[in-house]
């Protein structure tokens, strides 16, 4: 068995899996983020005790079969350390730079054609948090021994040697060139490089940890949209999109030619495990979903999605700082008359966000859906009604991030963990749906003028 530690911005779990993809235990919380001198940091202390505490109580409950424990962690987010753990705390990448560096910071970034990362606030970018400490910080950056990916500084903590790993160094981070397979610039500019692990596979033994009576094999991390790829990608014969749901709705086009990435629609490039650049586009979907939908969220109501297309009840783009409409000032919601009803409202935007993305990033092979989003197939079926011309596939599996995860670190043991197919879905038939996307569309805020509008 493997115990997954799949780390997210606002949920942490763990999910033990057997080599015939079962679960065979679980456990969450919810990291803590907290205010200090004005920054948002991590409760990387609480994080850590739950974390070992939990690996603990799996391995007695699975009877001491555990052989490994495995990361997969949200992107955007690194560790400084140096011989005594952490050089400070570890920065939320929503925390916006404060002080007086942002201009200097900007001017230092790469350029898109390099890293293919757009601009955007805050440590979405999380070169853009290391330039800004650069500045803010130089004692600290200098005395750091390491800059670890935030699943590697995990994966350090759990007893594993420090590392890098190419899909977390490659996610949107201004320090990776994707086309060249290396660094960017700004690290050898910047004195970073001697600061870089070597690079180790996803999955790979780098340490152990002792639990109460032995040891398991610590696995070097990966980022977590980049673990479901993974998954998909080895029960997948056919070429395809992944749509991967939790906070963010991240979606893979593999097949997307990387001259045809535009910063203006926030594209950016992804790097898979092996190396080699994803064209990527995302936007908060998650995040977008609570805010429209609400504290009160019940199961989608297909009726009331019906209802919410006849009265034409809808909502633009955007409600968080990120994707491409991130630089839109947040919309007054419309009246709606219930729960069910601002549930239906939000999962129509997501659906009609996610097929903007798609046309964006030029998706024309099969989708594969994951993710707390897709759970119940609505937003599989929309996007089936959407797009006829794609066959949409539901993932059978709810942890396709956790899963590739279990996936590699089985690997490095010589195991093949067995993963279901992901099922094609049979679409919805809601009446007026394309006249709802028209219009919506029609009222979409402008990029660069009228792009936005003739992105399809």
């Amino acid at each position: 068995m493997i115990a997954v530690l799949d780390f997210g911005k606002t949920n942490t779990k763990l999910l033990v899996f057997a080599a015939d993809g079962q679960v065979r235990h679980s456990a969450r919380t919810r990291p803590v983020w907290r205010m200090i001198d004005g920054v948002s940091v991590l409760d990387d202390a609480a994080l850590a005790q739950w974390a070992h505490a939990a690996l603990e109580e799996a391995d007695a409950a699975c009877a001491g079969e555990m052989m490994g424990v495995m990361v997969a962690a949200h992107g955007c987010t690194f560790a400084l350390t140096d011989a005594d753990g952490l050089a400070r705390p570890i920065l939320d990448y929503e925390q916006e730079l404060p002080g007086p560096f942002a201009d200097a910071v900007h001017a230092g970034l790469p350029p898109y054609s390099e890293t293919f990362a757009p601009p955007r606030p805050q440590g979405f970018n999380y070169g853009r948090h290391l330039l800004w400490l650069q500045h803010l910080e130089p004692d600290v950056l200098a005395r750091t021994g390491a800059i670890l990916g935030y699943p590697q500084y995990w994966s350090w903590r759990l007893g594993g040697r420090p590392a890098a790993e190419y899909s977390y160094m490659g996610c949107h981070s201004h320090i990776w060139a994707p086309a060249r397979r290396d660094f960017a610039s700004v690290v050898a500019e910047q004195g970073w490089r001697e600061k870089m692990p070597d690079f180790a596979p996803a999955g790979a033994v780098i340490g152990e940890l002792k639990l109460a009576d032995r040891a398991i094999a610590v696995h070097n991390g990966v980022h977590d949209s980049n673990a479901a790829l993974h998954a998909y990608r080895s029960v997948s014969d056919a070429p395809f999109t992944l749509v991967s749901t939790g906070t963010w709705v991240i979606i893979f086009n593999p097949d997307c030619p990387l001259d045809a990435l535009d910063a203006r629609f926030d594209h950016y490039c992804n790097v898979d495990v092996n190396g080699d650049p994803v064209p990527t586009i995302g936007f908060m979907g998650g995040r977008e979903f609570d805010v429209i939908a609400g504290d009160a969220v019940p199961a989608v109501d297909r009726a009331s999605i019906q209802r919410v297309i006849d009265q034409r009840i809808m909502v633009p783009p955007a409600f968080a700082a990120a994707g491409p409409f991130g630089h839109v000032p947040a919309p007054a919601l419309p009246p709606m008359r219930d729960a069910a009803e601002r549930a239906a409202v939000a999962m129509l935007y997501v659906a009609l966000m996610t097929d903007f993305c798609l046309d964006s990033i030029r998706s024309d092979t099969d989708l594969v859906l994951d993710g707390g989003l897709a759970s119940g197939g609505v937003l599989a079926e929309l996007l089936a009604q959407l797009r006829p011309r794609q066959v949409v596939k539901q993932a059978e599996m709810n942890e396709g991030t956790a899963a590739g995860a279990a996936s590699l670190a089985f690997a490095a043991h010589g195991v093949r963990l067995e993963l279901p197919r992901p099922a094609p879905v049979v679409p919805s038939n809601f009446v007026g749906l394309d006249e709802y996307r028209r219009q919506w569309r029609a009222n979409l805020p402008s990029i660069d003028g009228t792009i936005a509008r003739s992105a399809a």
